[in-house]
């Protein structure tokens, strides 16, 4: 625990010395009712009373191979305090059919506060955990699912109970029982017991708050249309165990802080600090990586493929795997360079850290990988928006987890960032 504490306190004399002068932008006076706002902002195509979902169109992992799909949720041409949502998606690979359908009722207008019952058949990542309240910000593109490898098979019911207290804070309760399948050779063991499938009822509690955003309310919801920092999102969930026939009792704690600055001279310096710590009976598949994003080749050109916005590029999928877990990126772009009208890259340096520790690794079977119990770094540069929001990325692995051959610890993809 010592070099969790370390990390945090790295992060906060960090921030100390950085510069602080930011630029006020001015706010458009446009009304948020007369703003008309891009389908690849919101995610959201709408065909009168139907929104298609674009995230859902296609997708691409190495065990669905391309994931075609189709889906979206009923709009208020339909009705104002019922909506349908759902979608269909096919592997191309695994020949399999995903799916989920739900409903939500709208109980407070004001406070925007609807009730959802869903259910869901399809794959999680292997240590995947995710704040609820993420899920409120689209993103036209989602790079590091191309390279994820490691997958289970879940089929849940959830309730979720979604409101905006404020404009700036949002806050998600979720109640869930899931059935949990094996993809991979994996077992838990606990109270001596093995399991390769299990069931898990959970009650996860997710708040975030985003002080300096301003958004465009619809009637649908809450769409964030000026990225305003320091975002703070918190989560608690609680797994039950001898709860609707549920396997396994615990406690995992997230806390995630988003904090940017803007110079006068068009610079920028980007912290995101994230903690995640889990106590109890917590299979793998609950558990917490580093968001590694390096496919397991052994070229780098054949490690080639596109980096992440949050993720570590140098770290191997599967390579670690934790129950407490600190990481630490920080990002500084230069002021985009003036080629010709049309090409104007960006240069980004990007340091990156995470620490942490797994307290019971001989409980889980049949999938090797290692623990963060000595601080991981990684350095890297990105040229961005090169031509058509395209780009390229290098990474280098030094410190503790250095690799004995160099090419091992290098990674060069290439980057895309597009706004609309």
């Amino acid at each position: 625990m010592n070099k969790l504490i370390l990390l945090y306190s790295l992060f906060f004399s960090t921030l100390s010395i950085a510069q602080v002068p930011a630029i006020q932008k001015e706010q458009d006076s446009t009304s948020s009712q007369t703003r008309k706002v891009s389908p690849f902002s919101t995610g959201f195509y709408p065909i009168n009373f139907f929104d298609f979902d674009l995230k859902y169109l296609i997708k691409y992992n190495d065990q669905e191979g391309l994931r075609l799909g189709f889906g979206g949720i009923t709009n208020e041409l339909l009705s104002k305090d019922f909506r349908v949502n759902g979608y269909v998606a096919y592997g191309t690979k695994d020949k399999d059919i995903k799916h989920s359908l739900g409903g939500s009722l709208r109980l407070n207008p004001e406070k925007k506060t609807w009730l959802t019952l869903q259910y869901r058949d399809d794959i999680n990542e292997v240590g995947s955990a995710k704040f609820l309240t993420d899920d409120r910000v689209y993103s036209v593109f989602e790079p590091r699912l191309v390279n994820v490898t490691q997958f289970y098979e879940i089929r849940t019911w959830q309730a979720n109970l979604i409101t905006e207290f404020t404009d700036k804070v949002a806050g998600e309760l979720r109640f869930s029982r899931s059935h949990i399948d094996q993809i991979l050779d994996y077992q838990f063991i606990s109270n001596d017991i093995t399991y390769d499938q299990y069931e898990v009822a959970e009650a996860t509690a997710s708040v975030r708050i985003s002080p300096k955003s301003e958004f465009f309310t619809t009637e649908d919801g809450l769409i964030e249309y000026y990225d305003g920092f320091p975002k703070i999102s918190a989560q608690i969930t609680k797994g039950f165990s001898d709860v609707v026939r549920s396997d396994f009792d615990y406690l995992k704690l997230g806390l995630k802080l988003d904090y940017y600055i803007k110079r006068t001279n068009l610079s920028s310096t980007n912290f995101l600090l994230e903690g995640n710590v889990a106590f109890g009976e917590v299979p793998l598949t609950h558990l917490y990586h580093a968001y590694p994003n390096s496919p397991n080749k052994q070229e780098i050109f054949r490690r080639f493929s596109v980096a992440g916005r949050r993720s570590f590029e140098t770290m191997y999928f599967g390579e670690f795997f934790s129950d407490r877990l600190a990481t630490l990126q920080i990002k500084h772009s230069l002021r985009r360079f003036e080629i010709t009208r049309k090409i104007r890259p960006e240069l980004v340096f990007i340091t990156r850290h995470a620490v942490g520790e797994l307290s019971n690794p001989e409980a889980h079977q049949g999938i090797n990988f290692n623990t963060l119990d000595q601080m991981y770094n990684e350095a890297g540069l990105e040229l961005n928006k090169i031509l058509f929001g395209f780009g390229l990325s290098f990474a280098y692995r030094y410190g503790a987890y250095h690799l004995p051959a160099t090419k091992d610890n290098i990674a060069f993809k290439f980057t895309f960032y597009a706004k609309f």
